[in-house]
């Protein structure tokens, strides 16, 4: 969707946004479902990239000690108390700049991986930049979802990563998908971006071809000894809006309401449900923020009247349309990209 037309839409009356989206949830979304999804650091702290919000990185004193990648066992243990409690997409993150082909720790995420998939969940990683070689690997082995978010917009983004490029994070995308892996994609609110940047990251979002599983909205949590510890909290009716918007840039991808969430109210996370968010991040800890307990997302589910999703790790993922040109950022012939996907 083209930047004016979200800006119009984005200038609606709040009111008139919400409905607007809810319709479009309504028509490619039939049921009440909610995907439950827990995330997992598997590999916390010491990341050399310079993320400006992330407490990860071991070029700010936040606090957060680096880690050695956890034991296979351990994270085992966690993907099954995460399916006993409603779960049914464990995310795995690692504090890496990106994975290689060959080497002990990508060895070791790869065995993990498959052990995750036996319990029939959904499989979800985070880890970096990826080659197209570390993507057909991930995806053998069972992965049915990578996440990589562009955080913000083109413009904005050098100001708040000076290590990788915007282009760099497109790469790693167009290899997921040419993998045959759904993408999960989506962005940061509060990083001292205006409403344009906004706008323009979910005009990327939105021309990718294929579209994205799911797009995430995170709202910042400041982290202490980052440069962004100062950053004001995002408004509620901003999140809101960007849910909307989300829903109706990309009707049919699961909008996921994610980082943040502890400092929204209730009647506001169900503002966003409304709008169009049908996916969230359960647990008490997301990577190194909190997150609302069990018990209370449970609770509110209940009062809404919607209920957990079923685990599905036989959905496709998104294909691509031949009238439009594929993701951006590397070029790609469609006719090799179609057999990647069969």
């Amino acid at each position: 969707m083209l930047y004016s037309d979200l800006e119009k839409i984005y200038n609606l009356p709040f009111f008139e946004l919400l409905q607007k989206a809810r319709r479009i949830h309504e028509e490619h979304w039939t049921d009440s479902s909610v995907q439950l999804c827990t995330l997992l650091s598997i590999k916390t702290g010491g990341c050399s990239e310079d993320c400006s919000y992330c407490a990860q990185s071991a070029r700010y004193s936040s606090g957060v000690a680096a880690e050695r990648l956890m034991e296979k066992n351990e994270v085992i243990d966690r993907a099954r108390a995460a399916k006993s409690h409603g779960s049914t997409r464990f995310c795995m993150g690692a504090a890496w700049r990106g994975v290689r082909s060959g080497t002990k720790r990508f060895e070791s995420v790869l065995e993990i991986v498959r052990e995750v998939a036996a319990l029939n969940m959904e499989v979800c990683v985070t880890l970096g930049e990826l080659g197209a070689e570390e993507a057909a690997a991930l995806k053998e082995a069972g992965v049915t979802a990578y996440n990589h978010n562009i955080d913000t917009s083109p413009e904005h983004y050098p100001n708040i990563v000076s290590t990788h490029t915007f282009q760099d994070r497109l790469k790693t995308i167009r290899n997921v998908q040419d993998a045959g892996m759904s993408v999960c994609c989506g962005g940061i609110l509060g990083l001292g971006e205006t409403v344009k940047d906004r706008l323009k990251m979910l005009e990327v979002i939105s021309e990718f071809n294929p579209p994205p599983e799911s797009i995430p909205i995170n709202s910042l949590m400041p982290m202490p000894g980052t440069p962004l510890s100062d950053n004001k909290t995002v408004d509620a009716f901003d999140v809101a809006r960007l849910i909307a918007l989300a829903r109706i840039s990309v009707p049919a991808a699961r909008v996921r309401l994610s980082a943040g969430r502890t400092r929204l109210s209730d009647e506001a996370q169900a503002l966003c449900f409304f709008a169009g968010a049908n996916s969230i991040f359960y647990g008490d800890k997301l990577l190194t923020a909190a997150n609302p307990a069990v018990e209370n997302d449970l609770a509110l589910l209940g009062r809404l009247g919607l209920e957990a999703k079923a685990s599905d790790r036989t959905a496709p993922a998104p294909c691509s349309s031949p009238e439009r040109p594929l993701s951006p950022a590397v070029e790609q012939d469609q006719c090799a990209h179609g057999a990647a996907r069969s």
